[in-house]
C-alpha cells in the first residue's frame, strides 16, 4: 500500500485522435502526495492541471480537463496507463494541446512507463473502499460501484451494439493487477463502426487517420486491421472506464459494474463517491472526543436557551473547518408547533444551527483581532431531508476565504452520513462592543 512513482523520465510523441495535431508528452517522477499532474507547456510558460474530475471539461466521447481557459484533451489511455501500473505520482508534460493516440490504445503509455520502471515511495496509499452501493444512471446506461471484501478493484462492463451484428453484445470481466491489465486490457484499442466513422469525418474530425490508427468494423469485422481480441471493444470500454476512475485521484476497491456507459456517466460517478466518502469522512468526525464541551461553546457563542443550537464541537482544523453536534429531542421548544402530529426541525434552524458553528470557527481567526462575525448573507441554501426527534445532527463548515471585512463558509449538516441541508454562508466582520 505505498505510493509509487517511476525512476526515469519517459517519452512518446504522436499525432491526437481528435486534432491530428503533434503532440510530445514526457513523464517526470513525481513526489509523494502529489498525485498525477497534467503541466502544458507553452515556451517558457507552464500551466498545472490536476488529473482529478474537478478539472474535467465538458467534451464528447472524450475526457478533457481543463485550467481556465487552457485544457488537455483525450486524456484518458494515459491515465488508464498510469492506474492501471498503479503509479500514484507522476508529472506529465505536454507539448500540444492532445494526447497522441499513437496506436489508439494506452499500449505504447504502459510500455514507456514500464521501461521508466517503478520506485517505491515513503507515503501511504489513501484508499477509497466503497461501503454501500453507489449508482448513477441515464437512460438505458448504467455504472455502479459495490462493496468487496477486500482491496481489489474489479470491473465488469457490458456492451452492447443491437444494431451491429459484428460487434454485438459483450461482457468482460477483470480484477485488476498491474499485470492483469497491462496483458488484458492495456491493448484494446478505440473502435467505432463505419457509420460512426463516417459521422467523424463529416464533423471535420480524424481526417489524418488511417485503418491501422483506429479499428473500424464493417459488416465483415475490422476494416484493413485485425483484432487483437475477439471481444477487443469491450475491453477498451473498461480502459477507458479505468482511466476516468483514476480522476477519483486515490486508489478504488470496489465491484465496477457497468452498462453502455461512457464518459460523462464514468465522471458521475467518481463525483459522487467523492460525495459519499466526503461525507462519511465527516460523520467520523463527529465520533472524535470533544475539541469543545457546552461550557466552552458558551465562552465563544453569546446564544443561549432556546436560541443555542450546537452541543458540541467535536473536530477543529485550525481556521480551516469545524465539526460540531446538535442533539435534536423531543423536548425541543420548536417542536410544540412545527408540527405536534408530525414533528420536524425547522429548516431555518438547521441553518442558524450552521451559522453558529460558523461563528465558532471563524473565531478561531478573529480571537485577537478585536472582530466579530456577523450573518450577512446565505446562497446555495438546500434542504435535502427532514431532521426529525432523535436525530443527531452532525454540523459541518469549511472556510471559503476570510478577508479583512468579510467570512464565507460552506456549511453541511448530515444525519449519519445522509446529507439533511447545505448553505454557503457570508459573515460581516464587525468591531466587537466592549463588554
Amino acid at each position: 500500500m505505498q505510493q509509487q512513482t517511476i525512476q526515469k523520465p519517459a517519452e512518446l510523441e504522436g499525432l491526437g485522435l481528435f486534432t491530428g495535431e503533434p503532440a510530445h508528452v514526457r513523464f517526470l517522477p513525481g513526489e509523494p502526495d502529489s498525485g498525477r499532474v497534467f503541466i502544458r507547456r507553452d515556451g517558457a510558460r507552464e500551466i498545472h492541471i490536476p488529473a482529478h474530475v474537478t478539472s474535467v471539461a465538458k467534451r464528447a466521447r472524450r475526457t478533457s480537463l481543463r485550467n481556465g481557459t487552457i485544457a488537455i484533451e483525450t486524456t484518458e489511455h494515459c491515465l488508464a496507463a498510469v492506474s492501471g501500473l498503479g503509479i500514484d505520482n507522476l508529472r506529465i508534460e505536454l507539448e500540444g494541446n492532445e494526447l497522441p493516440n499513437l496506436d489508439g490504445s494506452c499500449l505504447p503509455f504502459v510500455e514507456a512507463l514500464r521501461a521508466a520502471g517503478l520506485a517505491g515511495q515513503p507515503a501511504e496509499r489513501s484508499l477509497l473502499r466503497v461501503s454501500e452501493p453507489v449508482v448513477v444512471q441515464e437512460g438505458e446506461a448504467m455504472v455502479a460501484a459495490l462493496p468487496v471484501e477486500g482491496d481489489e478493484l474489479t470491473v465488469m462492463y457490458d456492451l452492447d451494439y443491437p444494431n451491429d451484428p459484428v460487434i454485438g453484445r459483450q461482457l468482460y470481466s477483470l480484477t485488476l493487477t498491474p499485470e492483469a491489465f497491462a496483458r488484458e486490457i492495456a491493448p484494446a484499442r478505440t473502435f467505432l463502426t463505419e457509420a460512426e466513422a463516417r459521422e467523424f469525418r463529416a464533423r471535420g474530425l480524424g481526417g489524418h487517420l488511417t485503418a491501422q490508427d483506429i479499428l473500424v468494423f464493417g459488416p465483415d469485422g475490422p476494416v484493413e486491421n485485425a483484432a487483437r481480441f475477439p471481444n477487443e471493444p469491450v475491453r477498451h470500454k473498461i480502459q477507458d472506464l479505468v482511466g476516468d476512475l483514476s480522476l477519483l485521484g486515490r486508489p478504488l476497491a470496489a465491484r465496477v459494474v457497468a452498462c453502455k456507459s461512457g464518459h460523462s456517466l464514468n465522471h458521475a460517478l467518481v463525483r459522487r463517491l467523492l460525495q459519499v466518502a466526503d461525507r462519511q469522512e465527516k460523520a467520523a468526525w463527529a465520533r472524535d472526543e470533544a475539541a469543545m464541551d457546552i461550557r466552552q461553546v458558551l465562552r465563544i457563542l453569546p446564544h443561549r436557551y432556546p436560541f443555542l443550537l450546537v452541543d458540541r464541537v467535536t473536530h477543529i482544523d485550525g481556521d480551516r473547518r469545524a465539526v460540531g453536534i446538535k442533539n435534536v429531542t423531543f423536548n425541543e421548544l420548536f417542536f410544540q408547533g412545527h408540527y405536534p402530529g408530525q414533528p420536524i426541525m425547522p429548516g431555518v434552524l438547521i441553518v442558524e444551527a450552521l451559522a453558529q458553528l460558523s461563528g465558532i470557527l471563524l473565531s478561531q481567526k478573529l480571537e485577537h483581532t478585536g472582530k466579530l462575525a456577523v450573518l450577512l448573507s446565505m446562497d446555495k441554501v438546500k434542504m435535502r431531508r427532514p431532521v426529525v426527534p432523535g436525530d443527531q445532527l452532525i454540523l459541518v463548515a469549511e472556510t471559503i476565504r476570510v478577508k479583512s471585512r468579510t467570512g464565507h463558509v460552506r456549511c453541511q449538516a448530515l444525519v449519519g452520513d445522509k446529507l439533511a441541508a447545505e448553505a454557503e454562508i457570508k459573515f460581516m466582520l464587525v468591531d466587537a462592543e466592549p463588554v
